[in-house]
């Protein structure tokens, strides 16, 4: 079975605001490598379409940015979506019972599926769904922005497994869900 991964930038204060960030070609690296370690992406309507929105087109950012660019516009996705009546950009709609879904998507030989956003794996917590949680910390207090699991109803208890200094002050810390 290979694992769901829950990855996210966020700030001190837990906001997870993309433009609340400090982006670097460092961190950029850092995600490239993290999306060449797993068979695809799970994400939820929003999320899908403002990625392809940021990372479809070709040029206009600048150059440390394209190989990201290339590997995420590569990388097989799968949307959660009740509204779209249909992706693209190397994606395929999951409709029907979350849960099942993504069991069955688990259940899949590979290396392991990355979920990112906020309702959807909030959604995915809840069910207990996420055998880990990455957390992409800037040193930065937004004071704003929407948060990470924000009304989740039961604590997850997590465990530390690593800590990476990525650079400009930002450090990935990886949880495992205690199991």
């Amino acid at each position: 079975m290979r694992p769901l991964r829950y990855s996210i930038n966020i700030t001190l204060d837990g906001c997870c605001d993309p433009q609340a960030g400090i982006p670097s070609e460092d961190l950029h690296r850092y995600h490239r490598e993290n999306l060449e370690q797993a068979d695809a992406v799970l994400y939820g309507r929003v999320l899908y379409e403002m990625m392809e929105t940021a990372w479809r087109p070709v040029g206009g950012r600048p150059e440390w940015m394209e190989p990201f660019a290339r590997v995420i516009s590569a990388t097989q996705k799968y949307v959660v979506s009740s509204t779209l009546e249909s992706v693209d950009w190397n994606a395929e709609l999951v409709r029907g019972d979350l849960r099942e879904a993504v069991e069955e998507l688990k259940r899949e030989p590979g290396d392991g599926l990355l979920v990112s956003g906020v309702r959807l794996p909030r959604a995915l917590a809840e069910l207990d769904l996420i055998d880990e949680y990455e957390f992409a910390v800037h040193p930065v207090v937004a004071g704003h922005g929407p948060t990470v699991f924000a009304g989740l109803p039961t604590p997850v208890d997590l465990e530390l497994v690593s800590q990476t200094e990525i650079g400009s002050g930002v450090v990935a810390m990886r949880y495992a869900r205690k199991r």
